[in-house]
């Protein structure tokens, strides 16, 4: 599977926002966004100089921004997409949903690991159960009523521990329910955007694949 091998802070540079790739350590280390304000690349610091920036441009950062965020490549992003341009409601909307649902984010938003980018590489180590069945895809797409636990032998994984030591302190969010203790967490609903936590302009991502 393709792999994304360079520094994550050039992606917020890239975006001009910090995407929390590195999960509670973009809190306590000093960020390369705060200290080169500018994207990546021997162009990066001219790049105010470049001509007026289309609704092209605009809409295709936005959408990159998003991909990066949940970590999907660009084919996945897509199916997506048209999934969620078959169903009901916002295009938009559906679509965070269904990323928001993604097993590896819940796991993240659990607080079972710092980030999004260790919990798919856990995933795929088979440390986690649901609904006391071992799944290893990071995309399998949870629904109201799973339970998500980690497997007994897991348990004692540092970058569990520490991160459960982190984020246990932060407010869970209203659709999960999470026991800390016993390491697991049930998806209650099906989230809503005003519960997705996540500050995009999904429209801008629907202007562009309509063109």
């Amino acid at each position: 599977m393709a792999r994304y091998h360079e520094a994550n802070c050039k992606l917020c540079r890239r975006e001009a926002t910090k995407l929390f790739l590195k999960g509670y350590r973009c809190y306590t280390e000093k960020c390369s966004l705060e200290r080169k304000a500018y994207p990546p690349g021997v162009h990066g610091r001219v790049a105010g100089r470049r001509r007026k920036t289309s609704d092209y441009s605009i809409q295709l950062r936005e959408k990159q921004k998003v991909k990066r965020l949940y970590g999907v490549l660009e084919a996945q992003f897509k199916n997506y997409f048209k999934k969620a341009s078959r169903m009901s409601g916002k295009t938009g909307e559906q679509l965070l949903v269904s990323l928001e649902c993604r097993l590896d984010n819940v796991v993240y938003r659990m607080g079972f690991c710092p980030s999004r980018k260790s919990s798919r590489q856990l995933v795929r180590h088979r440390h986690f159960l649901v609904n006391d069945k071992l799944v290893d895809l990071p995309s399998f797409s949870v629904k109201a009523g799973d339970e998500i636990s980690v497997r007994t032998r897991s348990k004692e994984l540092p970058l569990i521990q520490g991160s459960v030591e982190n984020r246990q302190k932060e407010q869970v969010l209203s659709w999960l329910e999470v026991d800390f203790k016993g390491l697991k967490g049930r998806v209650l609903a099906r989230p809503t955007r005003a519960e997705i936590p996540v500050v995009a302009q999904e429209q801008l991502i629907v202007e562009l694949y309509s063109k």
